[in-house]
């Protein structure tokens, strides 16, 4: 059974009038966890496209990128997609249930974010709608503000590349903790520990990114601290 005819017969209760987020508190447990993340990442993508006052055909390609959609399950997908951006009104509801679900599992948020950005970005442009609203569903999801900010930095055009942002670190953090860091996030990255945490598979292709991102990262603060040493003699 698809994930798409599980997203579908949790919304059965639709019918008899419930509203969408009813759904969240009927997801409990793998595989429906797997259902409850992706209902989550396409029902505030849809708000959030919705945020900047139009739906754009690149917005809707970029959420079959990030969920991989054959095309007996389009209908699924897309009365999900059509029933959440009819307005960007309630989504504070949905980050509060999404918090609620994944209590205690702060990577899955981070990944949540992560698709929300790539959605966001998708028609080339960061709205400052968009922005305001990532930033405020982050607040309420309980994301730290440096993973936002490393978050932003790798997909926002515009925004600071700075290395230590990518990683999540402040300036200048020893090298040792940054390289602690820099494998804790290798580590939550691996395609099998987002499984584990309720990222359905056909998401799991944004970790190519994420890890392209850390480690590229990863060489230039490595290769700032070669030259620093190579300068001082330290």
């Amino acid at each position: 059974m698809s994930i798409w005819t599980r997203i579908t017969e949790a919304l059965k209760s639709l019918a008899s009038g419930e509203g969408l987020s009813a759904v969240f508190d009927k997801l409990r447990t793998p595989p429906e966890r797997s259902v409850a993340f992706t209902i989550a990442v396409i029902a505030l993508a849809a708000k959030m496209a919705k945020a900047d006052g139009q739906v754009t055909r690149d917005e809707v390609t970029a959420m079959r990128q990030v969920f991989l959609i054959a095309r007996e399950d389009e209908p699924g997908a897309a009365r999900v997609f059509n029933l959440a951006r009819q307005d960007v009104a309630g989504f504070e509801d949905y980050a509060r249930r999404i918090r609620a679900m994944f209590s205690g599992q702060e990577a899955c948020l981070t990944d949540l974010m992560e698709g929300l950005f790539y959605i966001a970005m998708a028609d080339g442009a960061y709205h400052p709608a968009e922005d305001a609203f990532l930033t405020e569903v982050a607040g309420i999801l309980g994301l730290p503000q440096p993973e936002f900010a490393a978050l932003r930095a790798r997909y926002v055009p515009d925004a600071p590349k700075d290395p230590w942002t990518v990683l999540g670190l402040p300036p200048g953090t020893p090298l040792d903790a940054a390289r602690a860091q820099f494998r804790r996030l290798v580590r939550d990255t691996h395609p099998d520990a987002m499984i584990a945490r309720g990222v359905p598979p056909e998401a799991v292709k944004l970790a190519e990114r994420r890890m392209a991102d850390i480690n590229r990262a990863w060489d230039a603060i490595q290769n700032a601290h070669a030259g620093h040493v190579l300068q001082t003699g330290a």
